[in-house]
């Protein structure tokens, strides 16, 4: 049910606010604005998405633990998703996900709810060490 409360009071949002900010600045002002955050936003997801996997790729050279940077590129990747939608809602949220501070305080919050376990594979130990397990197949000729 939350999701549909979304999809249903998102674009109510952004119809009010093309009608309240188109009202006030006009529709060419208006597209304009909507055309440049889209550029900016592809611009910045260019740039913070290209050093967020970089941030990964080290943390798996460096054998740390990579849900935090990972983390970041997610809300990266939505942050520019929301900018390249044409709205103004959906461009401040975008642009919201696009300060690191932000992300951090985002991440904090929702690390509160979600938890994760992490697994361990240990190899078993072998009963007799003269026997090697295997499958096999009978070709009779």
């Amino acid at each position: 049910m939350p999701l549909f409360l979304i999809f249903l009071t998102v674009p109510l949002i952004e119809i009010a606010l093309f009608i309240e900010v188109g009202g006030f600045i006009g529709l060419w002002p208006t597209l304009g604005v909507v055309v440049l955050t889209a550029i900016a936003g592809s611009t910045l997801l260019r740039s913070q998405g290209s050093a967020a996997m970089a941030h990964i790729k080290s943390s798996f050279r460096n054998a740390r633990d990579p849900s935090g940077p990972l983390a970041h590129g997610a809300l990266i990747l939505i942050g520019g998703v929301l900018l390249l939608t044409p709205g103004f809602f959906t461009d401040t949220m975008g642009l919201l996900l696009l300060v690191p501070q932000f992300r951090d305080f985002a991440i904090k919050r929702a690390s509160r709810k979600v938890s994760a376990k992490v697994a361990q594979s240990r190899p078993q130990p072998r009963q007799n060490p003269d026997i090697i397990e295997g499958d096999f197949q009978n070709l009779d000729r």
